[in-house]
This record gives C-alpha cells, sequence and structure tokens, in this order.
C-alpha cells in the first residue's frame, strides 16, 4: 500500500532528523518477531539501536522450573496440558516433546479451558496445564480455575508459572551493566495493565516509555516518540497504541488475577529471581494448585552448556553474538529456549536473517 509506505517513510525521516543517539529495548515478543521480519534495524540510524528484551514468556522461564514440569509429565496417570512453545524447549536432560515420545500424556491445547474439558473428559486422571505467559494469558487462566472450582473439578489443576512484567523491567533498569535509554513497552500486557506501573518506573530511573502497537508504523512512531523524548531529556509514560490500550488498562482482567493469584519471587532465565515477579495461586484455590498437590522438589537451575539465552534476554548481546547461532543452535535443533519459541529473540533473527 502505497499511501501506507509513504507514511513510514515519513516517520523514518522524522527519527533521523532528531539525530539522537541511544539504545532503545523492546519487551515483547511480538514486537522482536515484527520488528525482524520488516527489518527496521537495518532502515535505522547507525547511531540508534533497538535491542531484544526479556518478552518471551517461554524463553525467560527458569531451567529448573522447565526440568521440574518435566518432572511433573513423568508421574503416572497425569494428562499435561500446554501450549505447543513448550513442547521442544530443552530442559537439563529431556524436553516434553522427548517425554511424550517415550510415553508421557502431554497434550498440546490451545487455551486453559481445553484442559478443563480434557479433564471433564477423563475424571479419572489428573489434568494439569501449565500456565506460562504475563498478563495477557494470566486472566484467562484465572477465570478457567475459577470455573473449575464452581463446578468442583477435583481432577483439574494448573501448574503457574505466569510471570508480571514490571519487576523484570525494574531489574533492567538497576542493572549498570544493561544500557537502555528507552522502553518499547508490550502493547498486550499494556491494554490489562495499563500506564501506571511503568509511570513508577520512568520517574525512577528517568526512562522514557512507550507503549507501542505492532504494525510496522506503529513502531516506527513509537521509536520516534521515544527519540523526542530523549532530545527533549523527559522521561514520561506514552501510548501510541491508542486504539487498544487505555491508561487505567482493563479493570476486570485486573480483578480476576487479584482474586486467583499472589505475587511471590521467581526465577527468570537471564535475570536470575526477582520479588514480586512471578503469579502464584492463592490458598483460596489450593485445591486446583499443581505445585501444592504433587509437591515436586524445587530442581536448581543448571545452565545449558554454550546458550547465550539469559545474556540475549537481557540485552547484554544480540543473538548473532552467541557462538551457536545458526551453527549449533537453529530451529530445527535448537539449544536454548531462544531458538525454539515463535516469539524469541534468537528464532526471529534466524528467520528473518536475510533482512537483518
Amino acid at each position: 500500500m502505497p499511501g501506507s509506505e509513504n507514511r513510514a517513510q515519513l516517520l523514518l525521516e522524522a527519527i533521523r532528523e532528531e539525530a539522537v543517539g541511544g539504545t532503545l529495548m523492546e519487551v515483547c515478543g511480538t514486537h522482536t518477531m515484527a520488528i525482524a521480519r520488516s527489518g527496521l534495524r537495518s532502515l535505522l540510524p547507525p547511531h540508534l539501536e533497538l535491542l531484544s528484551g526479556p518478552g518471551c514468556p517461554v524463553c525467560v522461564t527458569a531451567q529448573g522450573d522447565i526440568d521440574q514440569v518435566i518432572e511433573l509429565a513423568r508421574r503416572p496417570g497425569i494428562i499435561l496440558a500446554t501450549f505447543g512453545d513448550m513442547m521442544r524447549v530443552p530442559g537439563t536432560e529431556s524436553s516434553l516433546q522427548e517425554e511424550r515420545a517415550r510415553g508421557a500424556d502431554i497434550r498440546v491445547v490451545y487455551s486453559p479451558l481445553d484442559a478443563l474439558e480434557l479433564a471433564r473428559q477423563y475424571p479419572e486422571r489428573e489434568v494439569v496445564f501449565l500456565g506460562i505467559g504475563f498478563e495477557t494469558t494470566a486472566p484467562t487462566v484465572a477465570v478457567t480455575i475459577e470455573q473449575a472450582a464452581a463446578e468442583k473439578v477435583a481432577n483439574f489443576s494448573v501448574w503457574s508459572v505466569h510471570k508480571v512484567v514490571p519487576p523484570a523491567l525494574e531489574a533492567i533498569f538497576f542493572d549498570p551493566e544493561i544500557a537502555v535509554d528507552g522502553l518499547i513497552c508490550p502493547g498486550h500486557v499494556s491494554a490489562v495493565i495499563g500506564v501506571e506501573p511503568y509511570t513508577v518506573l520512568a520517574q525512577k530511573y528517568h526512562k522514557p516509555c512507550v507503549i507501542t502497537g505492532f504494525e510496522v508504523e506503529d513502531i516506527l512512531q513509537g521509536v520516534y516518540m521515544l527519540v523526542r523524548q530523549l532530545r527533549k531529556g523527559t522521561a514520561a509514560v506514552e501510548i501510541q497504541y491508542r486504539r487498544i490500550v487505555r491508561p487505567q488498562g482493563n479493570p476486570v482482567a485486573g480483578q480476576v488475577m487479584e482474586r486467583v493469584f499472589t505475587t511471590a519471587e521467581a526465577r527468570w532465565r537471564g535475570l536470575g529471581t526477582i520479588s514480586d515477579s512471578g503469579l502464584f495461586i492463592k490458598p483460596a484455590y489450593e485445591s486446583w494448585d499443581a505445585r501444592r498437590k504433587f509437591d515436586i522438589p524445587e530442581i536448581e537451575d543448571r545452565p545449558i552448556k554454550g546458550c547465550s539465552c539469559g545474556e540475549v534476554l537481557r540485552g547484554r548481546i544480540t543473538p548473532r553474538q552467541c557462538p551457536l547461532f545458526g551453527r549449533g543452535c537453529t530451529p530445527l535443533q535448537p539449544v536454548g529456549p531462544c531458538m525454539v519459541s515463535q516469539e524469541g529473540a534468537c528464532a526471529a533473527y534466524y528467520r528473518y536473517r536475510a533482512v537483518l
């Protein structure tokens, strides 16, 4: 569409005219894919760098947490229901895909309600849904837990490794080794949480934040809004994605999460343990909490030899700076989760390497 191309070109020219250097980080896997697919990095001025951050929930899941889920899947009588992205994520010694090949009953579902339906169909089996994702997916899992409780579906539970985004962003700003001047904030997460969490961070660390949509023009406009703030020396939270995001977020989604989940410290790949960053099921719903029901011992994080996913997620390196990228680690033979997930930075760089 010529009109769209013209608008994108005008935005690129406006960004160049600002003549401000700096490093911007996107913290959403959908942004990561969109930026790679469109080749935006190669179009921006050389003094303006775009880094990928911890925006992929599959990628930031700690190695020990993955190993715990694999151990759970091995338990007799369990049906483990999971999103497809998790199947090929390497654990320390195995993966869910390998465990299924060995006989474990692991099924790919498209929503937590699909897992609840499995529990209705197999009342003699324990059905565990692997709850993974940020504030975007957590509300639907919370609603499903409430539905299971209302129906008294006793053989359904959730193993929650859900995480919330703002504490991870503070960890990035707080780390002196990560030089980030501004954030391209996630549109879908922000549609739930609104602007307040970013406002606190922007004021505390004096870093501009722009909540941005996912089309090329959205991202370019978001970058322009950030470099304009950098030139002025301001640090505010702006919404580029106004057609979806409201300043107050989605109070209904927030309320259902508050009813079912509580926050506590959680492990993040690359970022370590972060306070109040994990969503865990409240005691009122403990009958549907797989962690309480099955008592799988905590497993220590053991780094994957040679894998640099943690450094990529922190923005310390780009995927191409990993020695294994495209050689020992490819989408067909992934070493780490950043090459597996559809939102992973390594997968994006590999898939669209011709335009990067």
